[in-house]
């Protein structure tokens, strides 16, 4: 996994004894060595945390030097204290940096409910400050974690006008992760020029593609951010639609591997499965069919069970409110036909079907056969390990 950033960035992390586990990283910064354009997109959730609003209101400015980020705490439903640690935060991380205290981003993870301890914050600054390297990103994934199991980093690189570019995301997310923004957090750096419009422009399109195409509860978090700096110092500059042409596959491909990896590091996840349906009447019918089967309990217990109930599937399609007709609805496992014309292949198929469930990575396909909008998305299997650690998230 990639452990170095792209060029004129640095980040780090340390232990703030925010998180109950001592000893463990949850407070990491990233920062820019020259001024970056940004642009982000925010949860939906009408509950937002106070990093959320906070990160609103100045990411209007379209600059940005620094993003410092916490887990263990969300910061979230605390009132004009939470707001005011908030800024205290980026105020902090300001000073260290020694630069403007508006070009300071914030983002929090964690319990919500509780007041962030900003006094272990400001004590562990100096320190966090110390910690800044090229070579420490892998140090911030890690202090960003909460029931994630594994530090999710990704790079891709391209060229445009002949200066190579890198384009580095980092992100966590294993729970509360629902299609509706980002569902997560997620901070993307690149050493490209790109204007904070075009910026937006790329990063609501790659999202779209990436993060709002998966599920792992059906839950949106308050506190779901993703960030996109690019500083320029790369020498590439994305200013023109052949441009960004480049720079646009770059991006998304980054963000769809992160979303990829948020599904299979999912909460009690045991299986990463792909819902594609074809042959709907448009692309958003598909996918909107594609988006009530990856959320159906009952498919996604199914799926743990390594049971090829497929009736489930089948009635998940019929309540995404979209036209189809049963009769020339096909459900494949993989390339098993578990159903043709709406109707089941056999004991035979669903034996077959059986072993492609043994897999922890599979497709189910859904053909309509109504026209010709495609869509996917991705989810995973909700298992007995799911329900444990969501009862006992606070204790």
């Amino acid at each position: 996994m990639e452990n170095r950033f792209c060029r004129g960035f640095t980040a780090g992390a340390v232990a703030a004894g925010l998180k109950k586990q001592k000893g463990v990283k949850d407070l990491g910064v990233i920062y820019s060595e020259v001024p970056a354009s940004v642009a982000g997109v925010f949860t939906r959730n009408r509950v937002q945390a106070a990093p959320v609003r906070l990160d609103r209101e100045r990411i209007a400015s379209g600059v940005c030097r620094a993003v410092i980020v916490n887990s263990g705490n969300a910061n979230c439903c605390t009132g004009s204290k939470g707001m005011a640690d908030a800024v205290s935060m980026a105020r902090l991380a300001a000073e260290g940096l020694g630069v403007a205290e508006e070009d300071v981003l914030v983002a929090s993870t964690g319990v919500i409910g509780q007041p962030l301890d900003i006094e272990k914050v400001a004590r562990a600054m100096p320190d966090l400050m110390e910690t800044l390297g090229p070579d420490r990103l892998m140090d911030v994934a890690e202090a960003m974690l909460t029931t994630d199991l594994v530090p999710k980093i990704v790079s891709r690189t391209g060229v445009i006008d002949g200066h190579p570019f890198t384009v580095v995301g980092v992100a966590k997310g294993s729970g509360m992760i629902r299609p509706d923004m980002a569902t997560m957090l997620c901070f993307v750096c690149t050493d490209a020029a790109a204007a904070p419009e075009i910026l937006r422009n790329a990063l609501t399109r790659a999202v779209e593609r990436s993060f709002n195409r998966i599920t792992v509860d059906g839950d949106t978090s308050t506190n779901d951010t993703v960030l996109l700096m690019a500083n320029g110092q790369s020498g590439a500059v994305v200013d023109s639609p052949d441009k960004e042409a480049v720079f646009g596959p770059a991006l998304d491909a980054v963000l769809l591997e992160l979303a990829r990896m948020i599904v299979q590091d999912g909460e009690g996840a045991t299986k990463l499965v792909e819902i594609a349906v074809s042959g709907a009447e448009s692309d958003a019918e598909a996918m909107a069919v594609a988006d009530a089967v990856a959320h159906s309990n009952l498919v996604k217990t199914a799926l743990f069970g390594e049971d090829a109930n497929w009736g489930r599937i089948m009635a998940a399609v019929g309540r995404a409110g979209v036209p189809v007709d049963p009769d020339r609805i096909a459900i494949r496992f993989d390339d098993v036909l578990m159903v043709e014309n709406g109707t089941g292949c056999g004991e035979a198929a669903e034996a077959r079907s059986a072993e492609v469930l043994k897999k922890p990575a599979f497709t189910i396909s859904v053909a309509l056969n109504m026209g010709e909008g495609r869509a996917s998305a991705l989810t995973c299997d909700f298992s007995v390990e799911y329900v444990r650690i969501n009862a006992d998230y606070r204790s």
